[in-house]
């Protein structure tokens, strides 16, 4: 671990290598799992007024979840997070026709429906944030279904920070970021 501003990092963020896989995993990491996308309050309220304009591309299943239980919802141990399919997928999630789960969000995005991309949690992805009241804690999130992300990652040499960089740079800023490539580069 190392303290970047007021974050502290995991070394596996500049060790580890990682690139999305999507034609093998199938985009799992929104299907499995026991709880939403982690979001902040700021996200809940995007989530709000976005809806209307990411409706038309939800699936049936979707809409039903969100009608039913709210643009976010609030898990046991009170954190924000994404609603859900029955217990499974994010509700977010929409498959194409190779059954690939991609996000909902960001489709609209995409076409320039809306401006914001998805759930900077789900952006961040294999990087996951815990805020505390005096820091940050920046980890990597290794996790068996991504197995083939870490191989594709290993074969491109992309290691795991440099594969979320825009996410990194969206959540902790351009100067954080330029920060983290020079301790990257200082421990080669």
């Amino acid at each position: 671990m190392f303290q970047l501003g007021k974050t502290i990092v995991s070394e596996d963020i500049i060790e580890k290598d990682f690139v999305c896989n999507l034609s093998a995993c199938k985009g799992i990491c929104c299907v499995e799992g026991e709880a939403g996308a982690p979001l902040d309050k700021e996200e809940t309220k995007i989530l709000e007024e976005i809806y209307p304009k990411v409706k038309p591309f939800l699936r049936q299943e979707g809409i039903d979840s969100i009608e039913a239980n709210g643009t976010w919802v609030t898990s046991d141990f009170g954190e924000l997070e994404t609603p859900l399919v029955n217990h499974a997928e994010c509700a977010y999630v929409i498959f194409d026709d190779k059954g690939t789960a991609l996000c909902a969000i960001e489709e609209a995005y995409n076409k320039g429906i809306v401006d914001w991309k998805k759930p900077v949690s789900c952006h961040l992805y294999p990087v996951r944030v815990k805020d505390y009241s005096e820091f940050s804690a920046v980890n990597y999130h290794k996790w068996d279904i991504c197995d083939d992300a870490c191989s594709l990652g290993a074969e491109l040499q992309v290691p795991v920070y440099e594969f979320v960089k825009e996410a990194l740079i969206r959540k902790f800023g351009e100067n954080w970021y330029m920060g983290l490539e020079k301790i990257a580069e200082e421990r080669k």
